[in-house]
């Protein structure tokens, strides 16, 4: 195969044209050729700049990402360098007590620690305990907006409150307070004491559980053939009550009827007939069941002697409650 062919230039020299052959440059390469070594060389500088790490700036870095996103957990082993002599970037590892960091050299870079679950439960236990503490100190803070609502209203003993395993209980005193013995209407001092909590219940995000109970004087009358009927009638018409229209939002509550399988006192105290004719208020509180004593402890823990009464040993079995389906009642006399 032949080269290019030269070119011939063309000069006119005394009426004659005489023909030339043009050099061919064979140097040109050289263009390319440094073209390609600058690219090179621009190309081994960046990746020298980038394997170069301040590690005073990367700590900072890090130390940001940790109380962003929190300690990531460790899975290979390595040395505290970015990079390891293996090639693999490993993560710090969480603060666990008990455990060590690797160092270069000092263990096998293709290894895998072992978590201990014993660790790992602690984790999960403190960040347990940090909710709790959370749930305590919002549910504390509602009890005291509660108390200051009704001192505003002047009642400020119309109701006492504690912590047990659902979260705080409000208790209202039913006796010449919110009804007549035997009956299910709505005293005036009642409503009063109701409007006072309304506002300050209804803003709250918690879901709202009222509770009737009576103490364990039989009642027999056509409309509360039972102590069953006359706790639920009495908890159904505070929920209607404080879920009428501008009052709370009915979807959040519930009602339940406990008749007398909860008493506050044993039967042998003789406060124990008007104490435990009662409706309460539980504000439930934001955890699943397995953190609710925990919530009780926490709570009664700060409450002190607060509560008007401690919490007896139930008679029957929770299960034995009623939900409440019962419309509005206008009265009865007798029992609990």
């Amino acid at each position: 195969m032949s080269g290019p062919r030269p070119v011939r230039a063309h000069v006119r020299r005394g009426g004659h044209e005489e023909e030339h052959e043009e050099h061919e440059n064979h140097e040109r390469w050289l263009v390319s050729y440094a073209d390609m070594m600058t690219l090179l060389m621009v190309l081994f500088i960046v990746m020298f700049a980038l394997s170069e790490v301040n590690q005073r700036k990367f700590d900072v870095f890090k130390a940001g990402l940790h109380a962003g996103f929190g300690s990531p957990q460790t899975m290979l082993a390595g040395g505290s360098d970015l990079l390891d002599a293996g090639g693999a970037v490993a993560p710090d590892s969480p603060p666990v007590p008990g455990t060590t960091d690797g160092g270069s050299g000092g263990t096998d870079a293709n290894s895998w620690k072992d978590v201990s679950p014993g660790k790992v439960s602690q984790l999960v236990d403190a960040t347990q305990q940090a909710q709790l503490r959370q749930e305590v100190a919002h549910l504390e803070a509602a009890k005291k907006a509660l108390q200051a609502a009704l001192a505003h209203a002047g009642v400020p003993k119309g109701a006492t409150f504690r912590f047990d395993e659902r979260g705080l209980v409000v208790t209202i005193a039913t006796d010449k307070v919110l009804f007549d013995s035997g009956s299910a209407r709505l005293l005036p001092q009642g409503r009063r004491i109701l409007d006072a909590l309304e506002p300050t219940l209804a803003a709250l995000p918690n879901r709202l559980s009222v509770d009737g109970h009576t103490n364990w004087l039989p009642i027999a009358t056509s409309q509360f053939p039972s102590n069953w009927e006359l706790s639920t009638d009495r908890a159904t018409g505070v929920l209607r009550y404080l879920g009428r229209p501008g009052g709370i939002d009915a979807s959040r509550m519930s009602a339940t009827g406990y008749a007398e399988t909860k008493p506050l006192l044993p039967r042998s105290d003789p406060r124990a007939v008007t104490v435990d004719r009662r409706v309460e208020i539980v504000v439930l509180a934001g955890v699943d069941d397995a953190q609710g004593r925990a919530v009780a402890a926490l709570g009664n823990g700060d409450v002190g002697g607060s509560t008007a009464s401690t919490t007896a040993s139930t008679t029957a079995s929770p299960t034995a409650a009623t939900t409440a389906t019962k419309g509005a009642t206008k009265g009865g006399r007798g029992g609990g």
